[in-house]
């Protein structure tokens, strides 16, 4: 049988809610997903083979062996290779009439008029707040639906932000939540996922894309739902549509949306990985870990281990006669800690691990 459209998507068509109708609203589609680890990837392959006829894939980072067990499209030949690249790869291979592209460039502010102006719905699958609220504020100004998925250990968060029903937005993530958070929250890198919920999140958001663009079924709007992989229970978090608008325009203007991850690094306040094991056993190094999971395994003994949602910089008590190492699993939170530390602290020789334990 010949890989024609009629043929790739015969099981779909059938079903009366889609039709040849909803069909081509697929293939007319454009949307662009915004993240391409466990949720993106997921959520980007099964909707390709869904028939949706324009994608766009963002994510400017790189595939790393710790990612594998949940983010099922890379393979071990593809640790160290960039994640939208391959990617759209794999959807080229399975999804011939899918016209995908990629950029490997981190969303901001400056850039995001650029990316995504072309593209009527959001398929946000980042795992960093501040990203989430320029997507939700980005969607919200230019009238654009956000599809919201996140995850926590064994829960997982799913919504269909701001969708233009009878003339009326519906709530969008400001609704749920008004301000980025300024406390630390851990990611998966520090603090863990499970398996399978990664692929349930992506399969929900999915379906909440393919009902938007074909008009059928009830979508995720005004609520967020919660589902914990562990109980195997639902719950609805309701919500009331309220930050017009205007209220997110003048946000907008003033936030700056920063996030950590893409921020460059100084080096005066960097240790790299053969430095400090050279200098492992030196009695006047102290190792402070700001991992989220005390619990994780490190490959050296450290002197402290305080979550950097925990650490008050103000009441710390160091010895200023030694060198503090700080380091975490990627060496992003550590980095930040360091700042923090430094500036408290001026006369302290701080450094962070660079690129964290997982490349020590």
């Amino acid at each position: 049988m010949d890989a024609t459209k009629e043929n790739l998507y015969k099981r779909q068509i059938i079903i009366p809610e889609i039709g040849l109708k909803g069909q081509q609203k697929l293939y007319d589609s454009k949307i662009a997903v915004i993240g391409c680890g466990g949720l993106g990837s997921a959520a980007a392959v099964y909707l390709a083979a869904s028939g949706v006829g324009s994608m766009h894939l963002v994510d400017y980072d790189h595939i790393d062996v710790t990612n594998l067990h949940r983010q099922v499209f890379y393979g071990l030949d593809d640790i160290g290779k960039p994640k939208a690249r391959k990617l759209a790869d794999h959807i080229k291979r399975i999804s011939p009439f899918v016209q995908v592209t990629y950029s490997d460039l981190p969303i901001t502010k400056s850039t995001i008029m650029q990316q995504l102006n072309g593209f009527s719905i959001i398929v946000d699958c980042t795992d960093s707040l501040a990203t989430k609220y320029l997507l939700n504020d980005f969607c919200v100004i230019s009238g654009k639906v956000m599809v919201y998925g996140s995850l926590y250990k064994h829960d997982g968060y799913v919504a269909t932000f701001n969708v233009n029903l009878k003339g009326q937005q519906t709530a969008n993530l400001r609704d749920a939540f008004p301000s980025i958070p300024g406390k630390h929250i851990p990611n998966c890198a520090e603090i863990g996922t499970l398996n399978p919920i990664v692929g349930i999140i992506a399969m929900m958001q999915s379906n909440e894309v393919v009902k938007i663009i074909t008009h059928t079924g009830k979508l995720l709007t005004d609520q967020i739902l919660i589902y914990n992989a562990m109980e195997n229970t639902q719950f609805i978090m309701k919500i009331n549509a309220g930050f017009s608008k205007e209220k997110i325009d003048s946000l907008y203007k003033s936030e700056d949306y920063f996030d950590s991850r893409c921020e460059i690094q100084e080096n005066d306040l960097l240790i790299l990985a053969d430095d400090l094991k050279n200098r492992i056993h030196d009695p006047d190094l102290e190792i402070l870990s700001v991992i989220e999971d005390v619990e994780t395994a490190l490959p050296f003994q450290v002197t402290y281990k305080i979550p950097l949602s925990k650490l008050d910089v103000s009441t710390m008590q160091l010895n200023k006669k030694k060198e503090l190492i700080v380091v975490c699993n990627k060496g992003i939170t550590s980095y930040s800690a360091t700042k923090n530390i430094k500036r408290q602290f001026p006369h302290i020789k701080v450094y962070s691990l660079k690129n964290g334990i997982e490349n020590y």
